[in-house]
């Protein structure tokens, strides 16, 4: 379960909202400000975490999760076809992984861990809304 919410708050407001979602211990992850200036985003992770300061598991072929929903959002808004949003990381999000790897400069492996995860989630902020954002 996760919520991206507050876009329509004010700066002050959002604040708030970011400040009881860290405070309330309900949520295993808030994420920080720098990287969602416009909203705030908190859910409850499972999985042990890809990066030793948390976020989102290690991905490769064959994973089937939300987070693999979440790597292939983010790839398809930067331009790197998955071939759909289904979960399942298959032959198509393998290959978009290695290509933005490519594009990065990151180890080209097709695993989506620390890294990749940085850099996507880095990359994608500010995007604006895609086809598959939903408001």
């Amino acid at each position: 379960m996760s919520f991206d919410v507050g876009q329509t708050l004010t700066n002050v407001q959002r604040n708030r909202l970011y400040n009881s979602a860290v405070n309330s211990g309900v949520w295993s992850y808030v994420e920080p400000k720098n990287l969602t200036p416009t909203w705030v985003h908190f859910d409850k992770r499972f999985g042990k975490p890809a990066c030793s300061t948390g976020g989102f598991p290690q991905l490769r072929r064959g994973s089937l999760s939300n987070y693999v929903l979440i790597a292939q959002d983010d790839l398809n808004t930067l331009g790197f076809r998955t071939g759909g949003l289904d979960g399942i990381f298959g032959a198509a999000t393998q290959s978009a992984v290695i290509a933005y790897q490519r594009s990065r400069g990151l180890t080209a492996d097709g695993i989506v861990g620390c890294n990749t995860w940085r850099s996507l989630q880095e990359n994608v902020v500010g995007t604006g809304p895609t086809n598959t954002t939903i408001n």
